[in-house]
């Protein structure tokens, strides 16, 4: 039987170990990120993710995990996908002074849906930071990777969409693709994933794959004949679907063509956006998965036993934010978690009933079979018009990021965050990491408008970079960059860690090259995982 109809393929790949094999997982998490606050009015409520952090907690997920505090992302990290001016804006824009930037913001599209509020910058940092710190993590040993905070996948390279202003997706597909020759993106969200999308259109390193409602539907993009251009052609896969749509429908079409899609493209890496707004009941949502459908998922992904970025993304009815979140952290551990809630710091937001999951609703579901059907079939004929894993020769690998043995004095790397307590960190004190930039060969290549970018390997960057701070690195330069004396690793109840240094390499020392050359950013520097820490923030 072929496992593309079957849907059965979780284990089409070489495996490892059966699917309830431990996984080593890492979680990022800011004590601030529920503070910030869109508006009054704004469904957009990132205390979603306090309230996700809170039921972790207590069902005691978090000794489960490396649980990291994300360093800051940078001016430098974020313009690695962004548009120099456009950060800029970011970073100096406050409520006190938008009004004397009327033209700059409607040039970056902020405003209504996408305001600006007191710590912005701050926020897309910080979600920033840990989608990297994530995908650095998954680089470098780790299995799985969490972070609720991220997922924001409408913003594009100039400009503010659908509540994101910086797209931590993108810069973490960029990290994982400097030790992997392909990675895939994967959307649940219920809106099309049109900024990812958009960002590796021509390029058949990344393949994008969105389950999306489809019609007259924010953000109107996703149809399924969008499927890629010139040497991105058919990396780009569109499920669009209608209203209503349940878990036993939504599962007909995920799993077959997963399962076709890791057959044929071999990742090294996949990053999952776990958007709840698919879920029954959502404030701005039509879909009517429960949170097991949605899981579902989440499970089906990790069979395969390659590395796994979970990301946030969508979600407006926040209880039901908090309990999908939670559950799927518990599936990324291969727990299964009891139905009824423990007691928490929201307990009352999940009255009635005080359980994790809801019944889903009893709204008709307009997705037809002969629909589904049909859109299987188109899927997975566009899928066998690929060749099998498109090859990048490595000739000259991109220079390492080394991560330093923990100092040997400090607390048994297996001891685990206190469940009770949130994340916190202890005194700070400074260590120095190298960092560096390599864009090898880049194509960006010009399509929608002044500011929008598609990004294509292979050839040069025609982008030049206007800001003081940036800088182009030709392979065969010796790059080395000291951290200042903010950068910081602190574990949470344990020793600082030691200093250290460490050189980049140079490009010849190493054992081979990307023939097709590759986006690169920069991997934070970070220490091997014990309790809760901090990483260094970028200059």
């Amino acid at each position: 039987m072929d496992p593309s109809s079957s849907g059965s393929g979780g284990n089409s790949l070489p495996s490892v170990g059966p699917d309830g094999q431990k996984r080593r997982v890492c979680y990022y998490y800011d004590p601030d990120v529920g503070n910030y606050y869109y508006g009054q009015g704004h469904p957009m409520k990132p205390h979603r993710i306090r309230m996700t952090h809170s039921l972790l907690a207590r069902y005691g997920l978090l000794n489960q995990m490396h649980v990291y505090r994300p360093s800051l992302a940078s001016q430098r990290d974020l313009c690695r996908f962004h548009a120099d001016d456009y950060i800029k804006f970011l970073r100096s824009v406050t409520p006190d002074t938008q009004q004397e930037q009327t033209r700059l913001l409607k040039r970056f599209n902020v405003g209504e849906d996408c305001p600006v509020f007191d710590g912005l910058y701050s926020f897309c940092q910080t979600y920033a930071g840990a989608s990297v710190g994530g995908a650095f993590r998954l680089n470098h040993g780790h299995d799985i990777a969490i972070n609720w905070s991220g997922g924001l996948h409408h913003a594009k390279k100039s400009e503010a969409s659908g509540y994101c202003y910086v797209n931590d997706i993108v810069l973490a597909i960029l990290e994982l693709l400097k030790y992997h020759e392909r990675v895939l993106y994967v959307d649940i969200d219920i809106h099309h994933g049109d900024g990812v999308e958009e960002a590796f259109y021509t390029t058949d390193r990344v393949m994008t794959v969105s389950f999306h409602k489809f019609g007259d539907y924010f953000p109107g993009t996703g149809d399924i004949r969008d499927i890629g251009h010139s040497k991105g052609k058919y990396y780009s896969l569109n499920a669009p679907l209608d209203d209503g749509i349940d878990d036993e429908s939504y599962q007909s079409l995920f799993k077959p063509i997963m399962s076709k899609v890791m057959e044929v493209f071999r990742p090294g890496a996949v990053v999952l956006q776990c958007g709840a707004d698919s879920l029954s009941g959502d404030r701005l949502g039509c879909f009517n998965l429960s949170i097991r459908g949605h899981a579902e998922c989440v499970r089906y992904m990790r069979s395969f036993n390659v590395p796994l970025l979970l990301l946030g993304g969508g979600g407006y009815t926040i209880r039901n934010v908090a309990r999908c979140w939670c559950y799927e952290t518990g599936v990324a551990l291969g727990q299964e978690l009891e139905d009824k809630m423990p007691a928490n710091e929201y307990y009352g937001y999940f009255a009635p009933y005080y359980t994790l999951h809801v019944t889903p609703s009893n709204m008709e579901n307009k997705n037809t079979r002969h629909q589904l059907d049909d859109i299987r079939s188109k899927l997975l004929d566009n899928l066998r018009k690929l060749q099998h894993a498109p090859s990048v020769q490595f000739q000259e690998r991109v220079p390492d990021t080394e991560v330093p043995d923990p100092d040997k004095d400090q607390d048994d790397p297996d001891e685990r965050h206190d469940p009770d307590s949130d994340t916190e960190v202890d005194d700070n004190k400074a260590v120095e990491a190298s960092a560096r930039r390599s864009i090898l060969g880049m194509k960006v290549k010009r399509e929608f408008g002044e500011n929008d970018t598609k990004v294509q390997v292979g050839m040069e960057v025609k982008r030049e970079f206007g800001g003081e701070n940036d800088t182009k690195v030709q392979v065969g330069m010796k790059v080395k960059r000291k951290f200042g004396e903010n950068d910081t690793k602190v574990q949470d109840g344990g020793r600082v860690a030691s200093e250290h240094r460490v050189l980049e390499p140079k490009a010849e020392d190493n054992g081979f090259s990307i023939q097709a050359p590759h986006v690169c950013a920069r991997a934070m520097a970070v220490d091997e995982p014990s309790n809760v820490k901090n990483e260094p923030e970028g200059n």
